[in-house]
């Protein structure tokens, strides 16, 4: 919750300075005796009226004094709202490296399973499309409200051939842009490694930057890896993940860089990412609830204390 114009906050001081105040003039009743030879009589009186009821009046004032300086301080509440007509691509490096078995089962099997993840998040109505790569963008979707041709071309991919990151970003950025009309839009790239093929992803991030399109990258995998040569005879080759590499990209676009090394972190990297891309953030003012609360609670003493006078003999 934040606040239009929180220096009426200050006033919130006169709360506890109230209630003080309030204890010291009961406790200074108690010093002061009279005596009283209808013993009998002020015991019944006493009976008529629990010892708990007379401080109601008091408590639901201190109550409407803190509700209505919260409302002279405007309270605003920041809420989270779907996005219905958010158009988001997923791109997937299905190079030779995500054969790799230290995100078990194997990183794509992995990717493809956080990919199907990621879009259980979305609003039915988001548009998802899909880029996967290796020596060139091979399967490219356009986003679209059929989640379920996103997942046909996410689950179809095998791991295999270069990285062409760049070619693959430019690709995406070209079907963001192919939408009707401007809307929220993101790129999500997933991979394990530097690009060594193509064009620069890094000057493509840059240019999604100026578009307003933030690309969120994943590096997936661990130091250890490795995967099979090529050469039948040959030691197995290594595999590391390059991060740094993933957040030049992310940080060009203005969107930001995730690790995963394991199964579990990726789903959870893409479950996040699912819920804030296809939601945002807007402010609703809650000061009438704060207004109408302090008046109920002012109107309640007055009737409280009333009542309390009342019963008395």
């Amino acid at each position: 919750m934040s606040f239009a114009d929180p220096l009426w906050l200050v006033a919130l001081l006169a709360v506890p300075l109230a209630l003080l105040a309030y204890l010291h003039n009961r406790s200074r009743a108690k010093r002061y005796a009279v005596r009283f030879t209808g013993v009998q009589t002020l015991r019944v009186a006493a009976m008529g009226s629990s010892s708990w009821w007379r401080h109601v009046p008091a408590a639901l004032l201190l109550a409407a004094l803190a509700a209505l300086t919260l409302a002279l301080a405007r309270p605003h509440q920041t809420i989270r709202v779907p996005i219905q007509s958010a158009s988001i691509v997923l791109v997937t490096d299905h190079s030779g490296s995500m054969q790799a078995g230290d995100v078990a089962p194997t990183r794509l099997l992995a990717a493809e399973q956080a990919a199907n993840a990621f879009i259980d998040q979305l609003p039915s109505a988001a548009r998802v499309g899909v880029v996967t790569f290796s020596n060139t963008p091979d399967t490219v979707q356009a986003p679209s409200a059929d989640h379920g041709v996103a997942r046909q071309a996410i689950d179809s991919q095998s791991a295999l051939g270069a990285t062409d990151t760049g070619d693959a970003l430019a690709v995406a950025l070209a079907l963001v842009h192919q939408g009707m009309k401007p809307a929220p839009s993101a790129i999500v790239l997933l991979s394990d490694g530097a690009w060594n093929t193509g064009q620069n992803p890094v000057v493509v991030a840059t240019q999604a930057g100026r578009d307003r399109v933030p690309i969120y990258t994943v590096a997936l995998g661990t130091d250890a890896a490795v995967v099979p040569n090529p050469d039948p005879y040959g030691p197995p080759l290594s595999a590391p993940p390059d991060p740094r590499s993933l957040a030049q990209i992310s940080h060009a676009s203005g969107g930001r860089a995730f690790t995963a090394q394991d199964g579990g972190q990726l789903n959870s990297i893409y479950q996040r990412l699912g819920a804030q891309l296809s939601s945002t953030e807007r402010r609703h003012d809650i000061t009438a609830t704060f207004a109408i609360v302090g008046l109920l609670a002012l109107v309640g003493a007055v009737v409280v204390s009333l009542r309390t006078v009342a019963r008395l003999p």
